[in-house]
C-alpha cells in the first residue's frame, strides 16, 4: 500500500502519517526529511538543491521526485510507503 498526503503546511499530514505507517507497518517518508538528508549528505541532488535552498527557493519539483524515485529504487520502500 503506498499512500500520498498533500496539503499545506501544519494541516496534519506528519501527524497522520506516522499513526498510519505505525498501524500498517508502512515506512513514513517525509520529502522535508529527504531534502535536508540530501544536502547534509552532500549527494548529487542534495547539491543541487542547496543551490535553492540557500537563496531562499523552493527546490524544484524534479530535485524532490529525483529523491523520492531514488528511494524506491533502494527497495527500501519494497513494503509500502506514506
Amino acid at each position: 500500500m503506498n499512500l500520498i498526503f498533500l496539503g499545506p503546511p501544519g494541516s496534519g499530514k506528519g501527524t497522520q502519517a506516522k499513526k498510519l505507517s505505525e498501524k500498517f507497518g508502512l515506512k513514513h517518508l517525509s520529502t522535508g526529511d529527504l531534502l535536508r538528508e540530501a544536502v547534509d549528505n552532500k549527494t548529487e541532488l542534495g547539491i543541487k538543491a542547496d543551490v535553492f535552498i540557500s537563496k531562499g527557493e523552493l527546490a524544484p519539483d524534479e530535485l524532490i521526485v529525483g529523491m523520492i524515485q531514488g528511494k524506491i529504487d533502494s527497495g527500501e520502500l519494497s513494503k509500502g510507503f506514506i
